[in-house]
C-alpha cells in the first residue's frame, strides 16, 4: 500500500515509522525541509535503538528505512497514494485547507483519514465533494509504540472506507476502536475532557498542590498523575482542547483559569521545560510530598463513567470500544466500563450529584441514564441497532454442520451428533473476567436447557484454552472480591451439575481460573505440552474459583499441595501421569481429537444413564460409603425399565450400535 503522510511534526514522523515497519511504501511531506530533516532523525534514531534492543536486526533497519521518502512537494507526494493521513496541528481552517487539495488531487478510490485528536470530521469536510472517503484516523504518541488507533466515521464516511481502515488499522499492528458517531475528542480525549476541568478547578479552589494529588493517582495504580501527563501532553495543548470543548459541549470548559495563566506565561510543560514541574532533566522533578485524599480515584472514575455513559446514549462508541480505548490510550489496567459495573447506580448518582454541587460544574451531573437508574442497562449495549430484551442471533453456516450463538466473550456451537462447544473468545489469552463469566453462565443454561445437546466441549477459540482471570479487572473492595469468587465458583459448579458429559479441551495454555474452569469438567484432555498450574500464591493470592478444594479431590493432597503452595506448571503429559488429564491428543489435532471423542461418547452412551452417573461421583464423594451405595442402587433402579436401557441390551444382543432416545 502507498501512503502518504502529511505533516512531519512529532506524530506524522511516528505515523510514517509504524506504516513503513509493516511494509508500506511511505511518503512523509512537510512543506518546511527543516521539518523534514527532524522527521529523518527521528525515525533514524528509533530504529536503531530498535536494532540495540534486539526488537529488529540491521538489515531489517534497512529495509524500513527504504520504505520512507522525504518530499516538500504537496501535489507529486499525494496524487498516487492509497491511503493519505493529514497530521498538522489541530487547526481547524488549516485542515480544511489540506482536504481541500487532497480532494482535487488523490484517486477517486484513495482514502483521506485525519489524525486530529479533538476536532469533528464534519467540520474538516464541510467544502469537500467527495466526503464518503474521508474518515479519522487518530493515533497515539508515540504513534510506533501505542497500540491504539481510533477510526472515526463522519456522517457521510461510506461503510466500505471505515471498515476498510479498520484492517488497515489491524494490518500495521493496531488495536482499532470504531467511533460511529462524529464527536468532539472521540473517545478517548472525549472521557479525558471532564477530568481536565476537574483537575483544573481543584487548583483554581486551593483544594491540593498538584504533586499531592499526582502522588496519591500513583499510589493507585495510575502510570502517571493528572499534572504529570497534562504536562507531558503540553499545557498549551491541553487549553486548545479545553477551548474547543468550550464552542462544542459547553461553555463550562472555559471555567479553567490556572492553565491557561501558566500558558500565558509560557510554562507549556514538557515542551517548554517547565508547567506544573520543571523537566529540564527531561523528566518531570516532582517535589515529594505526602499523597492528599481530598481528592479520590472515585471521584475521577465517576466523572469518567459518567462521560462514557454520555458517549454511549449518543450512540458514539459502544460500551466494548470505550473500555478498550481508555485502557489502551491513557496506559490504564482498566476502564471506566470495568469500574461501572463493579458499582451500583445510586452509588456513581450520589458521588456525581455531590461534585456538581461542590464545583459548580454542571458537566458532572449525572447523565440521563443515570438519573432514571438505567446504569447497567446502558452498559450492557451490544449494539446501537438492537433493541432492549434481544437475544443473540443464531445462525448456520453454510454446510448446514452447525448452528452458532456469538456472545460478546465465547462463541457457541450446536453441531451433529448432538453435541454442543464452548469457545471461549478473548483474543489473545481467553483471560476471563465478568463479562466473559456472565455469558459462560448464560451459554451453559442455553445448553442445559436443549435436550438435543448431551455432550458439552469447552475450549478456548485460537491456540489458549484461558490464561486466567483478567487481575486488571477492577475490584473496588474486601468484600466485593469475596462475591467476585464466589460468582466463578457458583458458575463453574454449574459444567458439574448440568446433566450433560462435560469435556474441557486443554491446549497453550490453563493457569489459574482458566485451570480452575477445567477442573469443573467431567474429563479433560490435553496436549502433550499443554501449560496448566494454578499460579496465584506467587502473586499473594490463593486459587479461588474452586480449586483448591477441586484439585485436592481429583489427584490428592500432597500432589495438590506441591501444585498450589509452589505455583509450578506442569505439563499436559504430567498431568495425565497426576491423573488430570484422561488423553492426550497431537496439538495439531487436538480440536479434532476432542470433537470426536465428544461425539463418540454422545452417540455410543446413554444420555439418561451418563447423567445419574455423572452425579453418583459428583455427590458419592461427599456422602458416607453406605449412603453413596444406596445412591447408587436408587439410581440403577430409575434406569432400570427405561427406553434406552432396553435399547442398550437389544444392541448388544443383535450385535448393533445404540440408537439412544434419552427416555
Amino acid at each position: 500500500m502507498r501512503v502518504t503522510v502529511i505533516g512531519s511534526g512529532e506524530m506524522g514522523r511516528g505515523i510514517a515509522l509504524v506504516f513503513a515497519q509493516y511494509g508500506n511504501d511511505v511518503i512523509l511531506e512537510d512543506s518546511i525541509p527543516a521539518a523534514l530533516e527532524r522527521g529523518s532523525k527521528y525515525i533514524k534514531e528509533n530504529l536503531e535503538k530498535m536494532v540495540e534492543k534486539s526488537i529488529i536486526k540491521q538489515e531489517e533497519k534497512e529495509k524500513i528505512l527504504g520504505k520512507i521518502a522525504y518530499s516538500s512537494n504537496f501535489e507529486d507526494s499525494a496524487k498516487s497514494a492509497d491511503l493519505v493521513v493529514e497530521a498538522v496541528p489541530e487547526v481547524v481552517e488549516l485542515k480544511q485547507e489540506i482536504f481541500s487539495k487532497l480532494d482535487k488531487i488523490c484517486k477517486p478510490d484513495s482514502i483521506l483519514a485525519t489524525n486530529t485528536s479533538n476536532i469533528k470530521i464534519s467540520e474538516i469536510t464541510k467544502n469537500l465533494s467527495r466526503k464518503e472517503r474521508v474518515l479519522g484516523m487518530h493515533f497515539f504518541n508515540p504513534a510506533n509504540r501505542m497500540k491504539l488507533v481510533e477510526i472515526i466515521r463522519s456522517e457521510a464516511t461510506s461503510d466500505a472506507n471505515f471498515e476498510k481502515a479498520v484492517k488497515i488499522g489491524e494490518s500495521i499492528g493496531k488495536v482499532p476502536v470504531r467511533v460511529l458517531k462524529d464527536s468532539p475528542g472521540f473517545i478517548v480525549n472525549r472521557i479525558n475532557a471532564p477530568d481536565m476541568l476537574f483537575f483544573c478547578s481543584v487548583i483554581d479552589k486551593g483544594i491540593e498542590k498538584p504533586e499531592e494529588l499526582d502522588s496519591y493517582a500513583k499510589g493507585q495504580g495510575l502510570p502517571m498523575g493528572p499534572y504529570e501527563l497534562m504536562d507531558f501532553v503540553g499545557l498549551d495543548t491541553v487549553v486548545h482542547s479545553l477551548d474547543y470543548y468550550a464552542v462544542t459541549i459547553s461553555p463550562e470548559y472555559n471555567k479553567c483559569t490556572s492553565l491557561r495563566t501558566l500558558v500565558k506565561e509560557g510554562k507549556l510543560g514538557k515542551k517548554s521545560g517547565k508547567g506544573f514541574y520543571d523537566w529540564s532533566s527531561g523528566k518531570a522533578s516532582i517535589p515529594k510530598t505526602e499523597p492528599s485524599e481530598k481528592v479520590t480515584i472515585m471521584d475521577i472514575f465517576a466523572i469518567e463513567i459518567n462521560e462514557a455513559v454520555k458517549l454511549i446514549e449518543e450512540e458514539v462508541a459502544l460500551p466494548d470500544e470505550i473500555e478498550n480505548a481508555v485502557k489502551l490510550g491513557l496506559n490504564r489496567p482498566f476502564g471506566p466500563i470495568s469500574v461501572a459495573k463493579s458499582m451500583t447506580n445510586a452509588e456513581v448518582k450520589k458521588m456525581l450529584e455531590k461534585l456538581s454541587e461542590s464545583y459548580n460544574i454542571e458537566v458532572f451531573k449525572p447523565a440521563a441514564s443515570i438519573v432514571n437508574g438505567k446504569l447497567k442497562e446502558v452498559l450492557s449495549t451490544k449494539a446501537f441497532a438492537l433493541k432492549e430484551g434481544a437475544k443473540p442471533i443464531a445462525r448456520t453456516d453454510e454446510k448446514k454442520e452447525k448452528i452458532e450463538t456469538s456472545y460478546s466473550t465465547l462463541i457457541v456451537e450446536k453441531r451433529d451428533k448432538h453435541v454442543a462447544r464452548i469457545l471461549l473468545n478473548r483474543p489473545r489469552h481467553n483471560l476471563i473476567n465478568s463479562d466473559l463469566l456472565n455469558d459462560l453462565e448464560n451459554a451453559i443454561k442455553e445448553v442445559w436447557s436443549d435436550n438435543e445437546i448431551r455432550v458439552l466441549l469447552i475450549t478456548g477459540k485460537g491456540e489458549t484454552f484461558s490464561a486466567g482471570a483478567e487481575l486488571s479487572q477492577f475490584i473496588p473492595g474486601a468484600f466485593d472480591f469475596v462475591e467476585y469468587s464466589r460468582k466463578g465458583e457458583r458458575i463453574f459448579k454449574l459444567l458439574q451439575e448440568i446433566p450433560k458429559v462435560v469435556i474441557a479441551e486443554i491446549k497453550g495454555y490453563a493457569l489459574g481460573g482458566g485451570f480452575e474452569m477445567s477442573l469443573s469438567a467431567d474429563i479433560r484432555v490435553s496436549t502433550p505440552d499443554a501449560q496448566m498450574g494454578l499460579p496465584e500464591v506467587t502473586l499473594g493470592l490463593i486459587p479461588a474459583w474452586s480449586g483448591s478444594q477441586r484439585l485436592a479431590r481429583l489427584i490428592g493432597n500432597s500432589r495438590a499441595q506441591y501444585m498450589i503452595l509452589t505455583g509450578k506448571r506442569i505439563t499436559g503429559e504430567e498431568a495425565k501421569n497426576f491423573g488430570i488429564v484422561s488423553e492426550i491428543f497431537p496439538k495439531e489435532s487436538i480440536d479434532e481429537g476432542a470433537l470426536e471423542m465428544a461425539e463418540t461418547i454422545s452417540m455410543s452412551t446413554s444420555p439418561i444413564a451418563a447423567s445419574l452417573a455423572k452425579r453418583l461421583i459428583n455427590r458419592g464423594a461427599d456422602v458416607a460409603y453406605d449412603s453413596g451405595l444406596e445412591m447408587e442402587a436408587m439410581a440403577a433402579g430409575i434406569l432400570y425399565g427405561t427406553e434406552d436401557m432396553k435399547e442398550g441390551i437389544s444392541a448388544l444382543l443383535q450385535k448393533r450400535k445404540p440408537s439412544y432416545q434419552g427416555k
